[in-house]
C-alpha cells in the first residue's frame, strides 16, 4: 500500500475563500457593527481582511486587535452624556472639540498597538484635507490612525500623521468595500449604516433635525459651565436657534447625514459588496452613543436577515473556487 503524497493532498484540498469585512461610517450608529460581528462569530465566519471608516475603524480596529469585548462592555455602560466627558470644548480651534481627551481615550483602548502586530490585516480610511485624497492607514500606531478616521470635520480636530492633516474618511469612502477589493478578497461583506437615515424609522422620530441628548449636554455643560459671560453669549448664538428652525449643530448633523447617505449609495453602486448588511438605525441620532444595547441588537437582527443570502453566496463562491 503506497502512502499518499502530503504535498498532493494539500494541493487538492478545498480552497477557502478570502473574506473581507467593510465597516461603514455612522458615528454612534456604529455600535451596530458589534452585533453584526457577533453574528459572524456565531456562524463561524472569520474575515481575512477588515476595513473601517470612522466608527467602523473604531469597531474594526477593536475586532482586529482582540479588544472587541472591552469596547462592547464600555459602549454598553455609557450614559446619555458620558461620551461627551471625553470631549473638550475648544472655541477657536480647527474643530468644536479639542483632541487631547479623545487621543487619551484611543490610547487607553488600543495602547501602542501597531497595524503590523495584528493577526488579521486591518485598514482605517481617512481623508487628506489639503487634497481631498482618500488615505488608507495600515501601518504604524493604530490609535492615531483610528482617531484620524473618526475626526468628523467641524466637530473634532484633524489628526496629523506623517505631515498630512487627516479627517473623517466618510468624506470620501463611507463604506470601504474598495479596500477589501484591492486586498484580493473573494467575498466581501459590507455594513452600511446610512441606508436607513431617511427611511421609515427616521421618519417616525419626532423632529427630523433633532440632535437628541447632545442638545441637553451643550446647554448644561458647554454653555452654563463656560466661565466668561462673553463665551457663554457666543455659545448661545452658535447653538441657539429660532423657533421651528434648526440650530447650527442640527444643521451640521443633518448635512453629514445627507452626505454619507448620498456618497455611500454612489460608491456602492460603482463597487458593490457581495453581501450588504443594512441595520435600520435611522431613528438613532449620530451622537447618541448611550444607545449601544439597542444598536448591537439591531446589528444582530440585520445579520440574521441577511444570513440565508450569505450562506448561499458562500456555497457558490466555494464551488466556483474548487470545481
Amino acid at each position: 500500500m503506497t502512502k499518499s503524497d502530503p504535498a498532493k493532498q494539500t494541493a487538492n484540498s478545498p480552497r477557502r475563500p478570502k473574506i473581507g469585512l467593510a465597516l461603514g461610517a455612522g458615528v454612534a450608529r456604529g455600535w451596530a457593527h458589534i452585533g453584526v460581528i457577533r453574528g459572524l462569530e456565531a456562524e463561524g465566519i472569520k474575515p481575512d481582511v477588515i476595513a473601517g471608516t470612522s466608527i467602523g475603524a473604531v469597531v474594526g480596529g477593536a475586532y482586529a486587535s482582540g479588544n472587541l469585548d472591552e469596547i462592547e462592555e464600555w459602549a454598553r455602560a455609557l450614559s446619555s452624556t458620558a461620551f461627551f466627558r471625553f470631549l473638550d470644548l475648544k472655541l477657536g480651534s480647527s474643530g468644536l472639540f479639542g483632541s487631547q481627551k479623545f487621543n487619551d481615550l484611543m490610547k487607553e483602548k488600543f495602547g501602542d498597538r501597531t497595524f503590523e502586530s495584528l493577526g488579521t490585516p486591518f485598514t482605517a480610511v481617512a481623508c487628506e484635507l489639503k487634497t481631498g485624497h482618500e488615505v488608507w492607514l495600515k501601518t504604524g500606531t493604530m490609535s492615531d490612525a483610528i482617531h484620524a478616521s473618526f475626526a468628523l470635520p467641524g466637530i473634532f480636530e484633524p489628526q496629523e500623521i506623517d505631515g498630512q492633516w487627516l479627517v473623517d474618511g466618510a468624506l470620501v469612502n463611507p463604506v470601504p468595500v474598495s479596500v477589501c477589493r484591492a486586498a484580493g478578497c473573494d467575498l466581501i461583506i459590507a455594513v452600511n449604516l446610512s441606508e436607513d437615515i431617511y427611511g421609515r424609522a427616521r421618519a417616525r422620530r419626532e423632529g427630523a433635525l433633532d440632535t437628541g441628548e447632545y442638545g441637553v449636554f451643550l446647554e448644561t455643560e458647554a454653555i452654563q459651565n463656560t466661565p466668561k459671560k462673553s463665551n457663554r453669549s457666543i455659545l448661545h448664538r452658535m447653538f441657539g436657534h429660532k423657533k421651528d428652525a434648526p440650530s447650527m449643530f442640527a444643521n451640521l448633523i443633518a448635512s453629514i447625514n445627507i452626505m454619507q447617505n448620498r456618497l455611500a449609495r454612489s460608491r456602492i453602486a460603482g463597487d458593490p459588496a457581495d453581501i450588504m448588511i443594512t441595520p435600520r438605525c435611522g431613528n438613532v441620532g449620530l451622537m447618541e452613543f448611550h444607545r449601544a444595547e439597542e444598536l448591537i441588537e439591531e446589528g444582530r437582527r440585520s445579520f440574521e436577515i441577511t444570513l440565508p443570502q450569505l450562506r448561499d453566496v458562500l456555497t457558490i463562491v466555494n464551488h466556483r473556487m474548487n470545481c
